[in-house]
């Protein structure tokens, strides 16, 4: 045995969850793993960690880059928390579960315990619901939920809600009640403009624990097998490399790091372990398939004095069901602000985006060095099906834009040009500005041995790996009709309590 009986990589949306959930039998000895900063007294949390109101970008971020289309279009950003809470501590606090199908469709293949039936109590078990006290929702988990009312709703986004009215669709009284449809209010972890993250809600209860030790600002090189099962994890802290002794480790580092981490310990394609020089452990499908939510824009000028960049982004949604007639398989979501234009002006925007993909992109990796990025490629709407429904959620946007509500806020469209508002301009604009919804998944995905895909099974087991567990968004074989950081948080839950109990 080595010091620790469980090892867990990444700090984010799920490995934090895990570390607090396993710990809370003290007999357990738990170490997490991160390679970002930690802050443990909540008065000193920097600011882009603690304002809800907008993505953290910089300052605590791994510095992606991804790929949107094969179109020669130039890489841009894909943001990813580098800090205790990972993304949970960088995003915008939108807090979806995705429709019943979504987890369904996960269990169909040979992932029972992913049926939404299972599912559904920990979505239950780690919130705390402010506004709706019934059977889908929690009393007294970690995390804080809660929707803006009326009066906290800033002017792009109260009367994205009335223009919603004027076109048709019904009012939603719950998003994560997966029978509803329409707009409302976004369910939200965020508490006094507050985001509420992994590291406080499960992290701050758990550091007084003598059995948790949390290890900051370290980077994992790689997970240390022998004869088919982990003996160790190989890191680095301020330059100095050390192999850390493991009899269990958890692999919680997100979608990118996750495989790449896989990758590097000889998990993963046999191709590129070959090219890469790296001895083959297990030849597995690690990044052959990429899912994320792809999303476009109709850019707008507020009308003087109505926005302004300490707004909330994003307080509103409209979920509806496409043409393609699969329930709920698109967003609409204004934003309160995009940027500044040449000129000055302060732009916000409407966005569109395709929340039940059909289309994948994959991972690409090109060194062995471990602090190399993958080659993210989204691939976006090289699906026919996904082009078909952003463009339709994009004239759907434009109609938006042109109620009276809209324009009582805003003075006029600015992208698409009068000439890409229809036909194959409009496709044209869409091929050529659309981009990620910032959810990354199913990298490392889960099935059974036979399913050429999977990376792990159901319980997260390393297929050939003994001791090795993925935990994270990586696992999801499909994007669930949702932002994923509470659906990743929900995973983090299931693993923490198998671990604890010895489930698996």
């Amino acid at each position: 045995m080595g010091e620790y009986d469980l090892v867990v990589i990444g700090a984010g949306s799920a490995g934090s969850v895990i570390a607090a959930r396993v710990s809370e039998d003290p007999r357990k000895r738990v170490l997490l793993i991160e390679a970002g900063p930690d802050y443990p007294d909540r008065a000193a949390l920097p600011q882009d960690l603690v304002n809800s109101n907008r993505n953290s970008v910089v300052d605590h971020d791994w510095g992606f880059t991804y790929q949107p289309s094969s179109r020669n279009r130039p890489t841009v950003p894909l943001p990813r928390g580098k800090v205790t809470g990972g993304s949970s501590a960088v995003n915008t606090c939108i807090a979806l579960r995705g429709q019943a199908e979504d987890y369904d469709e996960w269990a169909a293949p040979g992932n029972p315990e992913w049926a939404w039936s299972k599912c559904l109590p920990a979505f239950i078990r780690l919130e705390t619901d402010q506004d709706i006290q019934n059977e889908l929702h929690g009393r007294d988990g970690p995390v804080p939920i809660r929707r803006y009312p009326r009066e906290e709703l800033v002017p792009l986004q109260a009367a994205f809600l009335d223009a919603c009215r004027s076109l048709g669709y019904p009012e939603c009284p719950d998003h994560n009640d997966p029978s509803t449809t329409g707009y409302a209010p976004h369910p939200m972890n965020k508490q006094n403009g507050v985001r509420m993250s992994t590291a406080l809600c499960y992290l701050t209860p758990a550091r007084s624990r003598s059995n948790l030790t949390i290890r900051p600002r370290t980077h994992v090189r790689r997970v240390v097998c022998n004869a088919g099962r982990v003996t160790g994890v190989e890191v680095e802290t301020d330059g100095v490399t050390e192999t850390i002794d493991a009899d269990r480790v958890v692999l919680s580092a997100g979608s990118i790091q996750s495989p790449a981490i896989l990758v590097r310990s000889g998990i993963g394609p046999r191709e590129t372990l070959d090219r890469l020089g790296i001895e083959v452990v297990k030849d597995a499908a690690v990044g052959a398939r990429l899912w994320d939510h792809p999303a476009s824009m109709v850019a707008l000028v507020p009308k003087p004095g109505l926005a302004d960049f300490e707004q909330p982004l994003i307080q509103t949604t409209l979920r509806y069901t496409s043409s393609a007639g699969e329930f709920n398989d698109m967003q609409i979501e204004p934003l309160s602000f995009v940027q500044r234009t040449d000129e000055g002006s302060l732009l916000a925007g409407i966005a569109p985006v395709v929340e039940k993909t059909h289309g994948y992109g994959c991972l690409r990796f090109e060194s062995a060095d471990p602090h190399a990025q993958p080659a993210i490629e989204s691939r976006f709407l090289e699906d026919p099906s996904d082009l078909t429904r952003l463009v339709e959620g994009m004239e759907i946007t434009l109609r938006l834009a042109e109620t009276p509500e809209i324009r009582e806020v805003a003075d006029l469209v600015v992208a698409p040009g009068r000439d890409q508002r229809s036909g194959e301009g409009l496709c044209e604009y869409v091929r050529h500005r659309t981009g990620s919804g910032y959810h990354p998944c199913g990298t490392a995905p889960m099935g059974p041995p036979d399913d050429p895909f999977a990376v792990v099974d159901q319980y997260g087991r390393a297929h050939g790996v003994e001791g090795l567990y993925v935990a994270d968004a990586s696992i999801m074989p499909t994007v669930p009709r949702a932002n994923i950081n509470i659906p990743t948080i929900m995973i983090g839950e299931r693993f923490g309590e198998w671990l604890r109990e010895d489930a698996i």
